[in-house]
């Protein structure tokens, strides 16, 4: 093993045993652990080059050294292949996401897994209708002067609208609303709907135009123009320990305002591609200090959504990196219906 080589191994002991223990660590510490097959005084030549170089650092004249953000980029991009996750550690994750009543729980399901197995704070971005595709709208008759639509798309997600009519409408009435929303809205995304919605109008028979046209008025303000994105988050106490309150309370604060997130994830839209963004990194001050695993999870070619992991720096990136992976691999199967 020439030099280089054995530095980056003596890199990889250092992130390896500190993020384990988050103590500085040692150069007998490296030898008693790890069989690098070179004396204590090798290694801390060793130290001391990476520590110049920029990937560790030394708290105090006597103490160990810890890595430090490049040291930690440095450790990241050298993954090349992430332990797999065992066969019941995969059924499992799969058992529990698959018990979701529709693609919200499914998700809902998903963060509070990877919060749980990551022990950090877990976010999913829920599939927005611009890129959602309807699957049927039904109108039921809440009573003669109200109508429910409830819109269903491909991805599961559900909405639910009331809409007042100036007067009332029966049986029929409703079957031919319900037949004029379908002709515009199924296998389109509202949004290439919308211009198909406002013209909708003047399709309908005099005995249902007012329907119409207040249906699709609903349609275009509620689900079109003003769809949020929406975040489901858990696991931000797990960012509140005692070892991490004082670094962490930005990246609380940031998950609770959503904003910071929502861009994040929003750059999250290659499938089976994990991105890593440490300390720094980040563009956004909240988030300097952690540590963002993410991904994004979809059906068949198209992302939906983003999926992560928010964390100290010191987290466990081989572990994390695998579980985000296979959870959005997991969702996008159930999207997929297999």
């Amino acid at each position: 093993m020439g030099a280089v080589e054995r530095r980056q191994a003596v890199l990889r002991a250092i992130v390896a045993d500190y993020i384990a223990s988050q103590e500085p660590v040692g150069s007998k510490a490296l030898v008693d652990r790890h069989k690098l097959g070179v004396s204590s005084a090798t290694i801390r030549n060793d130290m001391a080059v990476l520590e110049q170089q920029g990937y560790i650092s030394q708290t105090h004249a006597s103490s160990g050294r810890i890595p430090t953000e490049a040291g930690y980029r440095a450790f990241v991009d050298a993954l090349h292949d992430v332990k797999p996750l065992s066969q019941v550690e995969r059924h499992a994750i799969l058992d529990f996401l698959e018990s979701g009543v529709d693609m919200e729980d499914v998700l809902r399901r998903s963060v509070q897994l990877l919060a749980q197995l990551t022990n950090q704070a877990a976010v999913v971005q829920l599939p927005t209708l611009s890129v959602s595709r309807v699957k049927h709208c039904e109108v039921v008759a809440l009573n003669p002067t109200r109508l429910l639509l409830v819109l269903i798309t491909d991805t599961g997600r559900v909405d639910q609208r009331n809409v007042d009519l100036a007067a009332p409408i029966g049986d029929e009435g409703v079957r031919a609303v319900r037949d004029l929303l379908n002709d515009v809205l199924v296998d389109k995304t509202l949004q290439d709907a919308s211009e198909s919605l406002r013209g909708l109008t003047t399709r309908a028979g005099a005995e249902i135009q007012d329907a119409v046209e207040r249906a699709s008025e609903v349609l275009i303000s509620t689900l079109v123009d003003a769809t949020p994105d929406r975040l489901i988050i858990a696991g931000s106490a797990n960012l509140t320990s005692a070892s991490q309150a004082g670094s962490l309370q930005s990246v609380i604060d940031a998950l609770e305002h959503q904003v910071v997130v929502l861009k994040l994830l929003a750059g999250a839209q290659e499938l089976e591609r994990v991105s890593v963004r440490i300390g720094s990194e980040n563009e956004d001050a909240e988030l300097s200090r952690a540590s963002i695993v993410t991904t994004a999870y979809g059906s068949g070619d198209a992302a939906l959504g983003g999926l992560g992991v928010v964390g100290p720096t010191h987290m466990d990136y081989p572990g994390t990196m695998q579980k985000v992976a296979t959870v959005a691999r997991y969702i996008s199967r159930i999207l997929r219906g297999e």
